[in-house]
């Protein structure tokens, strides 16, 4: 069992791949009682993704989800980002991972966002990643709109670094965001799976691969 002292400068220090902090930093949580990370791979119709997961003050907390990319298999990418990860699994992360699946298999499914450790992230990318989350299925919004429903209204760019941040991809939807002209920006599963994602939740794309919006979301 460890002690962790949490600030953001101090997460960044202990804890492998931290949101980073997007805005003027805040103390996240003064303290927690953690275990050792944990990590469990879920087989999806895409390819596999990781979980990585540990006990803070006896509940199960969720710190990061990785889709995996050809080049970087999920399995790889814990490896290199949390070395003292042991794999193991959970009830709650096996919930998880079954959600994930049927995600990925085209089922509509709705995360409870209380188990994922959002603390981590700075105060702007939380309020980013509530919005994108707020994103239903079939709609998308721009990296511009998003930036004026939060109230920073010129920080489009800001919008993008944050989502490509996004610790948590699927269950916080990034690939529902989208640039001003409709073209489809990056994703950290890739370009093909975002597309397909879209494709898959009845958004419609055009030849040039544009998504088609009558109105965007927010």
């Amino acid at each position: 069992m460890r002690y962790w002292w949490a600030t953001p400068a101090a997460a960044e220090r202990h804890l492998p791949g931290c949101c980073p902090p997007l805005a003027a930093p805040t103390a996240v949580i003064c303290a927690m009682n953690i275990d050792e990370p944990f990590f469990a791979l879920a087989a999806t119709a895409f390819r596999p993704m990781g979980i990585v997961w540990w006990r803070a003050a006896g509940r199960e907390r969720i710190r990061q989800v990785f889709l995996g990319k050809e080049r970087e298999p999920a399995a790889e990418a814990i490896r290199k980002n949390y070395p003292q990860a042991v794999h193991k699994s959970s009830g709650c992360v096996e919930q998880l991972s079954g959600q994930l699946q049927r995600f990925l298999s085209g089922e509509p499914v709705t995360f409870d966002l209380s188990i994922f450790a959002l603390e981590f992230c700075g105060d702007f990318q939380r309020r980013v990643l509530l919005a994108e989350y707020g994103i239903p299925r079939g709609r998308v919004s721009t990296y511009g709109r998003i930036a004026q429903h939060i109230g920073v209204s010129r920080a489009s760019r800001a919008v993008g670094r944050a989502l490509a941040a996004n610790p948590f991809p699927i269950v916080i939807p990034c690939h529902r965001a989208v640039r001003a002209d409709g073209s489809l920006g990056g994703y950290q599963g890739g370009t093909e799976m975002k597309k397909s994602l879209l494709e898959m939740e009845g958004v419609q794309l055009a030849p040039d691969g544009k998504s088609i919006v009558g109105k965007f979301y927010y």
